[in-house]
């Protein structure tokens, strides 16, 4: 009889999963075509950033100035339904600028006592623009921010809102004068997302339809609670063995201990479990993105380069040699 009622709640389970991926594949289909209404000759750049958000990580955006990454940005957070919120990142920008500060109060009868103002990173989705261009000690506020999804002030606790977001920019160009992020916090970073050129017929699409007198403007598709709903639904979604053979074939070769031999000499340290965990959810995320229920390999070697970029540094012998991050993994992708 327990087991009958076990099979009958398994079934049920099963079918709630499927009503619910239904719904959510067509509202993620139409916030896809909602952005790239706006954003014109970035598919893969949306797709990857879609891909960071239904997984409930950050990422982080790298590219050259002028490329949309604000844009992007801007136009996550109205097609989602999210509260966004933008921060230029500059070397005086301070903690308190971001978490917010206590302030002295006083009422009518002259008694004070301190009020907590809430900063920016109060917010579903925040730009951290320039984010290399702040001191270690501003990053590392942000960062714990992202890790633990509170801030701490004089001692008190303040949640964060959900779902919490960030998306931050980095200029690969410009240098001087910045602070470039740790490895241990880059790590925070679900993916990094390299945002390069649009084509000819994207740029020209780009001339024609953002030089006139009206702009694109993109429109609201999701709420926040369809939203949450979705990156539930990313957790829920099986994962067959052979995607995760390949995924832990994949991150365990990109070690310099015990890694592919081919490249294991050439690597100064590769990436983690949180790599595995990361390439987990984001291939759940990509599948749904793609309008599937269950992921395949050839959703790993896509997402192996945003996963494993950033988690990975080569030897200063085998950059002489003209080896780099990006294709060693495609060395180690090509063999799932």
């Amino acid at each position: 009889m327990a087991q009958g009622a076990g099979s009958a709640s398994t079934t049920s389970l099963d079918d709630g999963i499927v009503a619910t991926a239904e719904t959510c594949l067509a509202a993620i289909h139409e916030a896809r075509e909602a952005i790239h209404g706006v954003i014109f000759g970035q598919e893969r750049i949306v797709d990857l950033a879609l891909v960071t958000i239904l997984a409930g990580g950050h990422g982080l955006l790298v590219g050259l100035p002028g490329l949309a990454k604000t844009k992007l940005v801007e136009t996550l957070g109205t097609v989602l339904g999210l509260d966004a919120r933008r921060v230029q990142f500059t070397p005086d920008l301070m903690p308190s600028d971001i978490l917010g500060t206590e302030i002295l109060d006083e009422d009518a009868e002259r008694r004070r006592s301190f009020r907590f103002v809430k900063g920016p990173v109060f917010t579903q989705l925040l730009m951290a623009d320039e984010i290399n261009r702040a001191s270690p000690r501003t990053q590392s506020a942000l960062l714990q921010a992202m890790q633990e999804h509170f801030v701490s002030v004089a001692g008190e606790r303040h949640d964060l809102p959900r779902p919490f977001h960030v998306l931050a920019t980095q200029n690969p160009i410009e240098q001087e004068g910045t602070y470039p992020l740790p490895e241990a916090q880059l790590d925070r970073f679900l993916l990094e997302i390299d945002v390069g050129y649009p084509d000819r017929a994207a740029e020209r699409r780009i001339l024609i339809e953002t030089t006139g007198v009206e702009d694109a403007r993109a429109k609201a598709v999701m709420s926040t609670e369809q939203l949450l709903t979705a990156q539930r639904l990313v957790r829920r979604l099986p994962v067959g063995d052979a995607v995760v053979d390949a995924i832990l074939d994949l991150v365990r070769s990109a070690r310099p201990e015990g890694g592919d031999p081919s490249v294991a000499k050439k690597l100064l340290w590769g990436p983690g479990p949180r790599a595995s965990q990361a390439l987990t959810l984001a291939v759940r995320a990509r599948a749904l993105i793609e309008g599937r229920v269950a992921p395949s390999v050839a959703d790993v070697k896509a997402l192996a380069e945003p996963v494993l970029k950033h988690r990975m540094a080569v030897t200063f012998a085998a950059r002489a040699d003209g080896e780099s991050v990006t294709g060693l993994i495609g060395q180690l992708a090509a063999k799932l």
